[in-house]
């Protein structure tokens, strides 16, 4: 136990220095949110890859493969890499529209207007806490999974640490810790999952390998697909490097480095799930395919695999954090260095709570990412010149509605609709994603061409 507690304490201790280091204390509130232009392609793709692989690539990917198979995986490869190609294709033309923006909230108002950006805003900051709180949740789970350690003291020490740094250095400290933190869980995972794969003494069996309907294997990976890829366009943390970046090409270059290397990352830990299947291993209640490989491992593997999941966790924890410190500077004008600070402090309290209770959060969590659904298409509408205030507004409603359809059909009422749209079974189903999606984008579209003369609100 002392052994584990020595390392994670230096493994934080090492980010923390490395964070502080890149605090730059004479800058101002801009550069804090921002580190506007200053960063080159090479930090940014692995800025995109170490925020957006927490803790959650140890439970999800490993657990659709085993259950559904090799296509729902390369959905889920396919929907966590997604964001990271539309920020580069788009990345260029929103940098251009809103040039000293922030936050997905200023490109919101360019286009549509205050009312529109409060309501993106609010589905921001919703998605973001619930993402914390699943990774604070996550740490705590595994430390007491792999260890003898209290999960709680791991979960306040990752908060702690990363709060010291971010609120210290602000995105420029996420920046660097994020450079540092990529290589080391590319390295610890190929370690990990050499040693995984060569300890269990059993040899795959292709007649294990997990095998659904094709149609049954598409319909769950178009719903992860439309549900990562719809909520990480509301992550602020991945906006805040879209004016971070040196210029628009070196943007586009970073993110294409950053979705490559997460459709390899989901895809070589998902098909440790596969693995864990063919070889018949047991797979727990409820099933952790990569940790039932773990088990079979020698046993000294699982100290850097508890690495593995802090440096996870505290790579995406920090962005998240700073990334509620941008939307609040952007929501709160006239809020000043010392209070963005101070905003991220207090914002984590009832955050680290909730991890404590080591409660799920993965219903809620599907909410969040099924509001961003209804809105993702009709906000990056507004790079269209008519693409209205009242078409967004017009297609978000849509897509609200939309949501619920799928299940008012097939249970007869609204009330089926909405019970269906809240996810009881607490997984992603193809319906209210693929219905808020596709309303969404025919309203928004519709009224946009029949509404040609009336000129989107204000932009830059």
């Amino acid at each position: 136990m002392y052994l584990t507690l020595a390392t994670l304490g230096v493994a934080l201790i090492a980010f923390t220095w490395i964070g502080l280091r890149a605090r730059a204390t004479s800058a101002g509130l801009d550069d804090y949110v921002t580190a506007r232009n200053s960063q080159g392609a090479t930090v940014l793709g692995l800025s995109f890859l170490a925020s957006g692989m927490g803790a959650w690539i140890l439970f999800a990917p490993p657990e659709v493969g085993a259950f559904v198979g090799p296509v729902a995986l390369a959905g889920y490869a396919v929907g966590a890499a997604l964001p990271f190609l539309v920020f580069a294709l788009c990345g260029p033309a929103i940098r251009s529209r809103v040039p000293q923006g922030r936050s997905v909230g200023d490109f919101a108002e360019a286009c549509y207007g205050t009312a529109v950006r409060r309501w993106v805003a609010l589905i921001s900051v919703l998605y973001m806490l619930c993402f914390l709180a699943a990774e604070l949740t996550a740490i705590g789970a595994i430390t007491a999974l792999l260890s003898d350690l209290d999960g709680g003291v791991v979960v306040v020490a990752v908060a702690v640490a990363t709060l010291a740094y971010t609120a210290a250095g602000g995105l420029r400290a996420s920046l660097e810790t994020d450079r540092w933190q990529a290589w080391l869980l590319l390295a610890l995972l190929a370690l990990v999952t050499g040693v995984a794969l060569g300890g269990t003494g059993r040899p795959p069996a292709a007649s294990a390998m997990p095998s659904v309907p094709l149609a049954d294997g598409l319909a769950v990976a178009l719903a992860l697909v439309l549900a990562v890829t719809a909520a990480n366009l509301f992550h602020q943390g991945y906006w805040q490097r879209v004016w971070a970046a040196r210029d628009a090409r070196v943007l586009g270059r970073g993110a294409l480095l950053g979705a490559g290397t997460t459709v390899v990352v989901v895809a070589v830990i998902g098909a440790l799930g596969i693995v864990a299947a063919m070889t018949g291993l047991s797979l727990g209640d409820p099933p952790i395919p990569f940790f039932a490989l773990l088990n079979a491992a020698p046993a000294w593997v699982t100290l850097p695999a508890l690495v593995l999941a802090v440096t996870l966790v505290a790579s995406s924890v920090d962005t998240l954090q700073n990334g509620i410190a941008s939307l609040a500077v952007t929501e709160a004008r006239g809020l000043s260095l010392g209070a963005a600070r101070w905003v991220t402090v207090v914002l984590m309290v009832p955050v680290v709570a909730v991890a404590l209770q080591g409660l799920s959060v993965l219903r809620l969590f599907l909410i969040a990412d099924l509001l961003c659904a209804t809105t993702v298409v009709p906000v990056l509408m507004g790079l269209w010149r008519r693409t209205t205030p009242a078409a967004a507004v017009a297609g978000t409603a849509a897509g609200l509605a939309g949501s619920i359809v799928p299940g008012w059909w097939q249970g007869g009422g609204p009330v089926a609709g909405l019970h269906a749209a809240s996810f009881p079974g607490g997984a992603p189903t193809l319906g209210p994603f693929a219905g808020a999606m596709i309303a969404s984008t025919a309203v928004c579209l519709l009224v946009a061409l029949l509404v040609p003369g009336r000129e989107a609100v204000a932009r830059a």
